[in-house]
């Protein structure tokens, strides 16, 4: 153990780190939550387009005549999916996490989305808005209603120019043509969104399923049925409802609230009405299965009537009676008793279906008051093969008579 003279104290050395312990240190430090995914505003600077697909660029601020930045990467799998090209000079906002590279101690804000910053704060908006509305549950599975099969009048919500409402009219009315009531509004701008939640409150309750629609644009274009005004009129319409907003890659929250989506104008018209096309051969297929099953039940009907025929011959009967009369002498009495009860069975089903057949025979409904007339050696099926003054002859039960048409009247139609 060291000595150190009466009064002197020993003085502790500075603590020495390495500088991995270093890097570590600021490592840990930054996995701070407040560091990691979160968005950053600022302005591109020093900006560059690596072979590789990589940027390297800064994002600068001045505040009080001072200058901040921070390096950003951005990898080329993130990259790649920019739908713009960054530049200097370019206000941006960007989504990612601070991180420090340990081996040469930089540190940086590795970039995993970017967007330029007035629709990329356009972009946080709306999702802002889709938290808030599925909290309220306007877009829960439950609230959705189904489509109306045989639509009567169906409702548009969309510009009166353009091609969205001239599609909507061809297609249903190639596939089946009903009434369409357009409720025309703006379909963008900054008010449009009032327009639109207005047109759509218009229609509810008066037509049988709403399209509201409108072709492709941009996301600031499409940037109205976003806006919780037309998702909460979409969502509070008793009538169904199908959104239609731009090409099938684009996703607007008035489609979630919808209780369809269609990907296309056109092909929410086709969701709204049935093909008739199809639905003629449905029906002819129905017919034919019809058809052919009846006509197997007639022919059932048909042998059953003939082996019935046949079964109940009395020579038949007679014939067998003949050929058994030796081995069955010895009861001939009895058994003479037997065949002649059966004979008289049969004679009474032969009767039954003789007045079964007689009751539809021309000559019986004439003994009911029915009379025949005929004119010219054919039977007159119709007033209107009739004229005034016609001579005709009437066959009635029990005889017949000649009479001549005074007056031809015809049973109104209902």
């Amino acid at each position: 153990m060291d000595q150190f003279p009466a009064g002197l104290q020993p003085v502790p050395g500075p603590t020495v780190l390495g500088v991995a312990e270093i890097s570590g240190i600021i490592s840990d430090a930054l996995n701070d939550e407040r560091f990691q995914d979160i968005w950053v505003r600022g302005e591109i600077t020093s900006y560059k387009h690596h072979h590789s697909g990589h940027r390297y660029f800064s994002l600068s601020e001045q505040v009080s005549g001072r200058n901040f930045a921070i390096k950003c990467i951005m990898w080329q799998s993130r990259a790649q999916c920019l739908d713009f090209e960054p530049r200097d000079g370019l206000a941006v906002i960007a989504l990612g996490s601070v991180q420090v590279y340990e081996a040469r101690g930089d540190l940086g804000f590795y970039v995993q989305e970017m967007l330029p910053a007035g629709e990329g704060e356009k972009h946080l908006l709306v999702e802002k808005w889709k938290r808030e509305l599925a909290a309220e549950g306007l877009f829960a599975e439950e609230r959705k209603k189904p489509l109306p099969l045989f639509p009567s009048t169906v409702g548009v919500v969309t510009a009166r120019t353009g091609a969205v409402l001239q599609d909507i009219l061809n297609v249903i009315g190639r596939r089946f043509p009903v009434e369409i009531v357009l409720s025309s509004t703006a379909v963008q701008g900054d008010l449009a969104h009032l327009e639109i939640a207005r047109a759509i409150r218009i229609l509810d309750g008066r037509v049988d399923v709403i399209i509201v629609a409108r072709g492709g644009g941009s996301f600031d274009d499409l940037f109205p049925f976003n806006h919780p005004d037309v998702v909460r009129a979409v969502a509070c319409c008793m009538t169904p409802v199908v959104s239609a907003v731009g090409h099938e890659v684009d996703h607007v929250l008035c489609d979630l609230a919808a209780d369809r989506r269609a990907p296309t104008p056109s092909a929410a018209a086709e969701l709204v009405v049935p093909d008739k096309a199809e639905l003629a051969r449905e029906i002819s297929g129905s017919l034919d299965r019809m058809r052919n099953a009846l006509e197997k039940k007639v022919q059932a009907a048909a042998l059953l009537l003939e082996d019935l025929r046949l079964r109940l011959q009395p020579r038949r009967i007679l014939k067998r009676i003949n050929e058994n009369r030796e081995e069955v002498s010895e009861m001939e009495e009895d058994l003479n008793r037997a065949i002649l009860a059966r004979i008289e069975r049969g004679r009474g089903e032969l009767a039954r279906l003789k007045a079964l057949l007689e009751g539809w025979s021309p000559l019986t409904i004439l003994s009911r008051g029915y009379c025949i007339a005929e004119k010219e050696g054919k039977v007159v099926r119709s007033a209107a093969n009739l004229s005034t003054g016609d001579r005709i002859k009437l066959r009635m039960a029990g005889g017949g008579a000649k009479a001549r048409v005074e007056e031809v009247f015809h049973d109104k139609e209902v």
